[in-house]
């Protein structure tokens, strides 16, 4: 079999890549990441079986080496360049858990790595990535700017690229994951993995449907950032003219080629998911599991109500943990809001005594817990005799949400619902 240049330009069409990648070549980089990477054991769990209906575990690549499964691919790739290419060092862009994957091979393999990442990454992601002892380069607003100071910097000094997902041994890193899934249970029936550029995606879906062609692999995407799934459905890869979700790490424009090839021969279906879903799936998993994953972590999870079968063995991929306080704590709020646990109302009341305390009653009786209040006389400008009563409480549900603002409006009270 010829091999294929998986560090320049492939004289092979994405189509022939595919058809000559075996097994082994997977099994290859299980044998490079031996004593690298950490098996991340399934954890079974209750809550999403019951929701779903299908009996699910779920695999938690957040409590991998670097927070993520990029490590995988990234040391795979990286430890197999030739020496020459190891002089030169590696050069890589990302605002996420590829900057931190490059980073630690490089450092694991004493190969100088420079990581350009978008002069807007949070300082906790930029200071991660430099605590791999990386040269941390900050250009730009976004991952384009970031990456095309990366190809500039690649041509003036002689860096080899890491492509975070369009690259066969990155993908074939990732593929790894699957091998443990179908070590760990064997009979698995579907394997559900997050797509963004697509390389993940590619690995697991190479590696499962090769051990078991029966394996039924799923993608699933936001629904603002479905590249993937467009360019399916289009027939060759095409890029979507924007893209937003709180999935960060799967907002993608432009998937791979290499990788539309693999996903076009290998995966069976892909599943889109809401921002509500995805948000909701966040929060399941720290209730249910005390786990912490970031948006694009949680995809698989967030989809799981949305397969087309009942009482398999499914897995769920929980891709990466890299989130910061500020952010989890937003996207939490977020999903309580959503799910109806929290609730925030105001009402004009006339400035007398008694009238808080009634507000305050109802709100008990209804077991409505209050979180924040605010009893501001100043908001109110055409009247001296009223305030503006801001008041957030938890609650239960959305029902619990209408039977207390029904209460209220019953005894008087009209409230306008801030969020």
């Amino acid at each position: 079999m010829e091999k294929v240049n998986n560090t320049h330009k492939s004289a092979l069409t994405p189509e022939q890549i595919v058809e000559r990648t075996s097994i082994a070549d997977v099994y290859q980089a299980a044998k490079q990441l031996d004593g690298i990477t950490q098996h991340t054991d399934l954890v079974h769990s209750e809550y999403f079986s019951a929701i779903s209906s299908n009996d699910v575990y779920i695999k938690p690549e957040n409590l991998q080496k670097t927070g993520s499964f990029k490590i995988r691919g990234a040391y795979n790739c990286i430890s197999q360049l030739s020496d020459e290419e190891k002089l030169h060092g590696v050069i890589a862009a990302s605002a996420g858990n590829h900057a931190q994957g490059v980073a630690y091979a490089a450092q694991k393999l004493g190969i100088k790595a420079v990581i350009v990442m978008p002069a807007t990454t949070p300082i906790l992601k930029v200071e991660a990535t430099r605590a791999y002892g990386a040269e941390v380069v900050l250009y730009g607003d976004s991952y384009d700017d970031a990456c095309s100071k990366a190809y500039a910097l690649k041509k003036q000094h002689g860096y080899v690229f890491i492509h975070p997902f369009d690259n066969l041994k990155v993908l074939l890193g990732q593929g790894t994951t699957a091998l443990e899934i179908i070590d760990s249970l064997k009979d698995v029936d579907a394997i559900l993995v997050p797509i963004g550029g697509g390389g993940f995606a590619s690995g697991v879906a190479l590696a499962s449907k090769l051990v078991n062609p029966h394996v039924k692999v799923i993608g699933v995407e936001p629904e603002g950032a479905a590249c993937m799934k467009a360019s399916l459905a289009a027939g060759k890869v095409i890029s979507l003219s924007s893209v937003e979700t709180v999935a960060e790490g799967t907002a993608v424009k432009t998937p791979g080629n290499l990788t539309f090839a693999f996903i076009k021969k290998y995966v069976d279906e892909i599943i889109t998911v809401s921002e509500f879903e995805i948000m909701s799936a966040l929060l399941s998993l720290i209730e249910k599991h005390k786990l912490i994953a970031e948006g694009a972590g949680v995809l698989s999870l967030a989809a799981l109500q949305k397969l087309p079968f009942k009482n398999k063995k499914t897995v769920a991929i929980v891709s990466g943990g890299n989130i910061d306080i500020s952010t989890i704590s937003a996207l939490i709020d977020k999903a309580l809001i959503a799910r109806g646990r929290v609730f925030c109302f105001s009402v004009q009341l006339p400035d007398k005594p008694g009238q808080l305390l009634a507000i305050s009653q109802i709100l008990a009786r209804l077991d409505a817990n209050v979180i924040h209040l605010d009893h501001n006389q100043a908001k109110v400008t055409d009247s001296f005799q009223k305030v503006l009563l801001e008041v957030t409480v938890e609650t239960h549900n959305s029902a619990h949400i209408t039977k207390i603002t029904d209460e209220l409006k019953k005894h008087g009270f009209l409230i306008t619902k801030v969020y």
